[in-house]
């Protein structure tokens, strides 16, 4: 089990592959694990690098305050210790809130720019409604954890997805089971989110930037992804009908072909 001690915590990480770094970068109380319908097919063109972020899986969980800075200086620290000079980088919902911000702090790093499921927060971000944020807390504050994270799962997969494969349901609720962060951990980590705001910074970043999210995402709803689109210089949208917040697993190879293309883009 790879860790490595960066900004004074322990990150545990993955590495698979070889050719141009990519970093993956998990949202909110998920980890590498998450990456499960990824790695294996980016891996095959890219050095394909996941971890834990600070508070998740099996990376330290420290009791402090958390921000989304501090977990972009993690990411930044994590990428140096590693000798990989330059990435691109891909972020998931709060992973998406590091990814800006470390693209923001430090462009040096990062080559192109994947935005999932995600949004620009501050006052201007579009907000899930108060029943999905108090659905989503139920999932750590449940008796019956099995039965919490079965109601969440239409939060994140459409309907359709959850019908017509059971198998991949079965087995996505096996593995976060496994990797649920203690109750703490994961506030530490929400209370990071509120406080994240990039929208007016954004005109100044200057990576290829790539943005996805499914059209019924209830937990950070699709308009948030066409605002950052209009406001991040040349960006490019990518919208896929019917998903909901785990698009790149609900919709692995539609969502696996397109962040490959636009990383092999001609530059």
């Amino acid at each position: 089990m790879p860790k490595i001690r960066v900004n004074d915590v322990e990150l545990y990480y993955e590495i698979r592959g070889a050719g141009e770094p990519l970093l993956l970068i998990a949202g909110l109380g998920f980890g590498a694990w998450s990456w499960y319908r990824q790695i294996p097919h980016f891996s095959r063109a890219f050095l394909t690098l996941a971890f834990d972020n600070r508070g998740a899986g099996h990376s330290e969980k420290p009791e402090m305050a958390y921000t989304i800075e501090m977990m972009a200086e993690d990411a930044a620290a994590l990428l140096r210790a590693l000798g990989i000079e330059r990435a691109h980088v891909l972020g998931h919902s709060m992973g998406g809130y590091i990814a800006q911000e470390l693209a923001l702090r430090h462009p040096d790093l990062v080559l192109r720019l994947v935005l999932v499921s995600t949004s620009f927060g501050g006052k201007n971000a579009v907000l899930m409604s108060p029943e999905t944020a108090a659905q989503m807390r139920a999932e750590l504050e449940a008796e019956d954890v099995e039965e919490a994270l079965r109601r969440g799962l239409r939060l994140r997969f459409s309907d359709r997805f959850i019908t017509e494969h059971p198998d991949l349901i079965e087995e996505f609720l096996a593995a976060r089971k496994a990797h649920l962060p203690p109750r703490a951990a994961w506030q530490r980590q929400f209370a990071a989110c509120l406080s994240f705001e990039t929208e007016s910074r954004l005109g100044s970043l200057c990576a290829p930037t790539l943005i996805l999210t499914g059209d019924d995402d209830p937990i950070v709803p699709a308009e948030n992804s066409y605002r950052l689109a209009a406001t991040i210089p040349h960006s490019r949208l990518r919208v896929f009908p019917g998903a909901r917040h785990l698009v790149f697993i609900e919709r692995a190879e539609e969502f696996n072909q397109a962040v490959i293309e636009f990383l092999n883009a001609e530059r």
